[in-house]
């Protein structure tokens, strides 16, 4: 089995290893490798990373942009896991995730995937539960896919895994990001119509019963109300109980900016969303839900009593060794809360 060092391996160059065969396919979508790109930019890049293919029984009919599931691999903290999808959803989905390969492989590695009595207790008798949005409510990242639909996916994605790793602001990197492909109003809303944002599996059950038991629900997102309205439509979320970005336009319905008075635009902005939630509605205890630093920073006092890592779509190893609790699919807190 051949290795490549992660830093020497380009796009084109990383496709080549794919080739199309009778019985085998190999084959990779370009918003596949972008994601696992910024995995790779948040992971340390000496890492060595093992190709090997896997037989298809699947052919390109259907308008399939990529094949099934290939074996995930994890080479020094670096996950590679491709799940093949239907090009161009019409409707909204959940997607078959692939965390239980990933949850098995790493599961040895944390202590905090059983919650322990006082988790489940904070957990069960929480007034309100916060999600982030992007890789955790649904399984992409807003912006990542507005800008790919744009064509300046590649630029953008390398911004965001700069302000995921930390390394600039999170308000200077959403600006250099949006500046890059400056969505005016028409196309969002032409991307909206043709790419729907994707729901993470099992979110729509957890939800419902999080209603069902009188607990409020909010939407804490460093993404764009614009494109995350939809998902909570979808939820029965109300869309008062949405924190995240505004596009602003003008007149004409050109790109004009974001709204920098909304917190979550700021560095440390979903800690003070997630603050003023607690404080203005008077909630006793109150759980944050998500994949991403942002989300644990929301953990502290006046904030979240609690932070649930979600790592079914991306696994974040520091924020996952942090986090009360680490679940890998979003049964585990369904059943916990009968």
């Amino acid at each position: 089995m051949m290795c490549y060092p992660l830093h020497t391996i380009g796009r084109d160059a990383f496709l080549s290893l794919f080739q199309c065969k009778s019985e085998e396919i190999y084959a990779i979508r370009s918003h596949s490798f972008r994601k696992k790109r910024i995995l790779w930019m948040e992971s340390l890049m000496c890492a060595q990373i093992k190709l090997t293919p896997v037989h298809s029984h699947c052919s390109w009919k259907n308008n399939l942009r990529q094949v099934p599931l290939l074996a995930p691999r994890v080479t020094r903290r670096v996950l590679i896991a491709l799940t093949g999808v239907m090009a161009s959803p019409k409707s909204f989905n959940s997607i078959a995730a692939s965390s239980q390969p990933l949850e098995d492989s790493v599961t040895g590695r944390f202590d905090n995937t059983l919650p322990s009595k006082e988790v489940l207790d904070v957990w069960r008798n929480a007034d309100a539960v916060c999600f982030d949005v992007d890789s955790t409510v649904c399984v992409d990242e807003g912006i990542d896919e507005l800008a790919e639909f744009f064509g300046a996916g590649e630029a953008v994605a390398e911004w965001t895994a700069r302000a995921m790793g930390g390394s600039v602001p999170f308000e200077k990197a959403l600006a250099a990001r949006l500046s890059l492909f400056s969505p005016s109003q028409s196309r969002v809303q032409e991307f909206l119509e043709k790419r729907p944002p994707r729901l993470s599996p099992g979110i729509d059950t957890l939800v419902k019963k999080l209603h069902e038991k009188n607990k409020a629900v909010y939407l804490v997102s460093g993404g764009f109300r614009q494109m995350i309205n939809p998902v909570a439509k979808v939820l029965g979320i109300p869309l008062e109980n949405i924190f995240a970005n505004q596009l602003l336009f003008g007149s004409s319905g050109e790109f004009s900016g974001f709204d920098p008075n909304e917190p979550t635009s700021r560095s440390g902005g979903k800690a003070i969303a997630v603050q003023q939630i607690r404080k203005a509605k008077g909630f006793k205890s109150l759980v944050m839900i998500g994949d991403g630093a942002t989300d644990l920073e929301a953990r502290k006092p006046g904030g979240a009593d609690m932070f649930t890592c979600y790592a079914g779509v991306v696994l974040r190893e520091p924020v996952a060794a942090k986090a009360d609790w680490l679940v890998f699919n979003f049964k585990d807190l369904i059943n916990s809360l009968d």
